[in-house]
Order: C-alpha cells, then structure tokens, then sequence
C-alpha cells in the first residue's frame, strides 16, 4: 500500500511538474516475457540519433542510468560502455543497434540490453511562443534470445507560458530557443518511461519491491 502511495505521489509530481508539457498515453505493457527472463542487470548500448543534435545523443545518455539504477537494476556505466565499443569497431550507434543482442551482451557479460533512440530534440520558435520537443523510444532485448522484453515510446513538449503580456511571451519565447530546456524534458520522459505503474520498468532485484510488485505491472 506505501509502496502504491509512493508511486502514485512520484506520478502526480510530475503532472504539477509538467506544466506546460504534454505527453500522450500508451497502450498496456505485457510483461509475460520480463519476468520469465528476470533480469539483474542493463547494458544500455549507444544512443541512435535521428535529431538534428548531434550533441543530443551525450547528453541524454547522461539521464538514463540513475533511473534505471532506482528501479533495481545494475547499470553498466554507459561511457565505458561507448568506450569499449569504440575499441571493438562499434563506434557508430546505428551499427550497435543493428547488430544481435546476443553480441552486445556477451562483449559485457550482460543480460538484457536496452536500446534507445531519440527520435526528436528540437526547438521549434514561432515568434511568440517556442515549442520544446523530445521523443525517445525504449526497447529491452534479451541478450540471450534477442526477444523484446519492454518497449516504451515517450513524446514530451515543452512552451514556456506567461500571462504578463505580448511582451513577456516574446521573451519567454526568444529565450526558449536560444537555450532549448532539453534536460528536464529528458529526465521526465527516462521517468514516465521507467517509473509509470503498469508500463515501466519491474523492480530490480536490488530493489526493496523486488517480486512483491507484480500486481502492478
């Protein structure tokens, strides 16, 4: 029941914390596969980039980790992960991803291995108002049968709102888009995606609702 009200408040935190993002709902998660496979650990491989920013793949792997990490789950540290590859001729993200599973996860040691593509990081400017956008797409593959195990795809938008005038708007707006807030809207789709009761991640066998939450997902 504590363990419900906690996600619960996480949940509606973020919804205050949202304010002008928006993010659409997703279909259930079936996790027949998860839990047959009963992972303890994540290799997340280098991020595939189809943004305009070719800065946007560093700095979104620089969310991931921690939020895996609460869920349970030893994350292999993703710089040393890029590195390795790199050493092992695997330094372009779209040839990572489009290599088995299997291979990735035995070049570590690993069990599942977590994909990720972000497919928007933009800020579109339209004069009085300048729209933030980040979407990801999360996929876990079994590093042993290269099935997957979850997916979550996850849309936030941001536009700075005021109610101080056309003047205060173009402001805000001109802001927006010198510095494009993409850090938060980041870390909020990592926990929509990984937190969100019935479509996130399971916790992790380090985690103290290891094999007690399975009514709620």
């Amino acid at each position: 029941m504590i363990y419900r009200v906690k996600f619960l408040s996480l949940i509606a935190v973020l919804v205050v914390l949202s304010g002008c993002v928006t993010a659409p709902k997703d279909q259930a998660t079936n996790y027949e596969k998860f839990r047959a496979t009963n992972p303890r650990s994540m290799l997340i491989v280098p991020v595939v980039n189809r943004s305009v920013d070719v800065d946007a793949p560093d700095y979104f792997l620089s969310t991931i980790s921690r939020p895996i990490a609460e869920r349970g789950y030893y994350v292999f540290p993703v710089n040393l992960v890029k590195r390795v590859m790199e050493d092992d001729g695997l330094g372009d993200a779209d040839m990572v991803h489009a290599n088995s599973p299997q291979r990735m996860a035995q070049i570590f040691g690993a069990e599942p291995v977590m994909y990720i593509a972000i497919n928007r990081w933009d800020a579109k400017y339209m004069v009085l108002s300048t729209q933030t956008t980040v979407e990801l797409v999360y996929s876990l593959k079994s590093g042993i049968t290269g099935e997957e195990l979850w997916h979550k795809k996850e849309t936030l938008v941001y536009s700075p709102q005021g109610n101080s005038g056309f003047i205060a708007l173009a402001i805000a707006a001109a802001i927006e888009k010198a510095k494009p807030n993409y850090m938060p809207l980041a870390q909020q789709a990592n926990a929509q995606a990984i937190y969100q009761i019935g479509h996130g991640l399971p916790a992790g066998p380090y985690h103290s609702q290891y094999l007690k939450d399975q009514s709620l997902f």
